[in-house]
């Protein structure tokens, strides 16, 4: 698995906006970020649970999407982010 995760809702209009922006991330600098769509797929929703107790604060108190993880530092993006700040976030 990818450290750079994106959790996401197949019809989130937040996570519709932000789709461009990781393709140009992920094509400008080849830095991945594996995508798991979570209104749809109980397994990955699962897996988004499972890191509540680190998104949730970090988010308003509540999951939401999109939501970007670093699996190896906790870092944690919510919601539509401006392209660097995603590159930011994703280089550190």
């Amino acid at each position: 698995m990818n450290n750079l995760l994106m959790f996401h809702g197949r019809e989130c209009p937040h996570c519709i906006v932000m789709m461009p922006i990781v393709d140009r991330l992920e094509n400008e600098t080849g830095i991945k970020i594996e995508r798991l769509e979570v209104w749809h797929n109980e397994k990955n929703a699962d897996l988004m649970r499972s890191y509540r107790e680190i998104i949730e604060p970090k988010c308003g108190g509540q999951l939401r999407t999109p939501t970007f993880m670093n699996t190896e530092t906790n870092d944690i993006l919510c919601g539509e982010v401006k392209y660097e700040e995603l590159k930011d976030w994703a280089s550190e």
